[in-house]
């Protein structure tokens, strides 16, 4: 059974995963702003009404197990810079999806996301105890994918006409996945990578 016992403080070598709270939706918005992000993703969250219904709903999915958010915090910087979160958690199956995870573009190559990834896994394999982890991403965000690719994760296939986007076009989804039986593996991977 997945049990998520709040807070949850993940710590990196320059990077914290502190849960999302409602004070400090604020800044992450602000974080938000840059214009770089959005680019190749579906939904634009420097809108704020983009950005304050999805945000409210995974702290409340938080109250009810099926999310948890976590802010991305650079203990270098001491400031937030970006997002990521735990979601469709299925708890019979042992399995859930990381996903909703963004950062500021000044981050990008820096291997804040391996990080991140890399924390994540950890605790999903090593202290939930899980089967499956999950990814999604657009089927055209070949930034999004790669980087999948470069944590390890296996491509199991599009998902076609997965989704309707907020110009009511429907978008294929490319699903990816790392098993419990892979995680050995990959973490002396990704541990030496970072």
């Amino acid at each position: 059974m997945i049990k998520i016992n709040h807070p949850v403080l993940l710590r990196g070598r320059n990077i914290e995963l502190r849960p999302l709270e409602l004070e400090t939706l604020g800044a992450l918005f602000a974080v938000a702003q840059d214009p770089n992000i959005w680019r190749f993703t579906s939904v634009d969250y420097s809108i704020e009404q983009n950005f304050y219904p999805n945000f409210s709903a995974a702290l409340r999915g938080r109250e009810e197990g099926k999310s948890y958010p976590f802010l991305i915090y650079s203990t270098e910087s001491s400031k937030i810079i970006g997002t990521t979160r735990l979601l469709e958690i299925v708890p019979e199956d042992r399995k859930l999806e990381i996903g909703v995870t963004w950062l500021a573009s000044q981050y990008w190559g820096t291997g804040v996301n391996t990080q991140c990834k890399y924390l994540l896994l950890e605790y999903c394999f090593e202290s939930l105890n899980l089967n499956r982890v999950q990814f999604r991403a657009k089927s055209d965000n070949s930034r999004s994918r790669r980087a999948l690719e470069k944590i390890g994760a296996t491509f199991e296939g599009l998902l076609r006409k997965d989704k309707i986007e907020p110009s009511g076009q429907a978008r294929n989804t490319a699903l990816y996945s790392i098993i419990k039986d892979e995680w050995p593996n990959l973490k002396s991977k990704l541990a030496a990578d970072l």
